[in-house]
This record gives structure tokens, sequence and C-alpha cells, in this order.
């Protein structure tokens, strides 16, 4: 089992909460950017840079996913591709998509930007907050306390 986080915009307060989860369970993370990241140094806790464009994070991530694995993320395209490989996910906000509920969130998003790219306006997400956080705490425990076997 190994966590993979799409780390360009994950917030600093969940990539903390990650760090400590990895070293108290000696779980593999790995954080991949299209940046450098400032990891601490741990035998755990991983950062991959590779380099910018549209969607290369995303690849990467899907090329080394593996059935079992977590993915940390927002983005809903990435999300479904992951899951078809057997993996989880959880999103910064603590949402948790699997096979059952990645197709729904999925249509919901398409519409979402079919709305937009017509021209109407339909606002962004609210800003993170401490329940979004605490949320997200809760998911991974929940995640870290039942992995799933393979």
């Amino acid at each position: 089992m190994a966590i993979w986080v799409d780390a360009d915009a994950c917030p600093k307060p969940i990539k903390e909460i990650l760090f400590r989860a990895a070293n108290r369970t000696q779980c593999a993370l790995t954080l991949i950017a299209n940046q450098m990241l400032a990891v601490p140094r741990s035998p755990w806790i991983h950062a991959v840079q590779v380099p910018k464009g549209f969607d290369v994070a995303d690849k990467e991530i899907v090329q080394r996913v593996q059935a079992g694995d977590m993915v940390i993320t927002a983005d809903i395209p990435l999300a479904s591709e992951v899951i078809a490989k057997g993996a989880q996910v959880i999103t910064p906000r603590g949402e948790t998509f699997d096979a059952g509920s990645i197709a729904a969130a999925l249509t919901m998003r398409n519409f979402m930007d079919t709305l937009r790219s017509s021209g109407v306006e339909t606002g962004g997400p609210a800003a993170f907050s401490a329940s979004d956080q605490r949320e997200f705490a809760r998911a991974l425990d929940r995640y870290l306390a039942c992995p799933p076997q393979n």
C-alpha cells in the first residue's frame, strides 16, 4: 500500500497531516508535482518533480499507482483513472471516491465544465477550512486503519 499525492494544488495543512501519518504508520508517501517540493527527511516520504505541462503529474500518478493504493487529489478525471486501476481516492476536503461514486462525480464535473464553457458563472469552491482539514484527517485515518487487502 502506498499513498500518492497530486501535490501541485494540495493545501499545506493536508501535506502536514500526510507527513505525520506516513511516519506514524510507516506507509510510503509520494508527492508528485511539476515544481520542487520541500518534504521532511524520512524514509517514508518522497517527492517527485515532473516536467511542466498539462496533466503531466496526473499521468505520472496513473503510471505508478497500483491496486490498493490511495491517491489524494481533487482532480475528478484523475480520480476516475486511478479508481479504474483499483486505487482509492480522498480529496483534500475529505470526500472519498470509489468505483461506485466516481461516475456521478465525473458526470457532475463534466456538466459544470459545459456550463462554464458556455459562459455561465458557476462560482468556485468554498475556501479551504479547518472543518475540511478535519474531514480529511478522519477519512485518511479510516483508510489507514483498514487498508484494502490485495
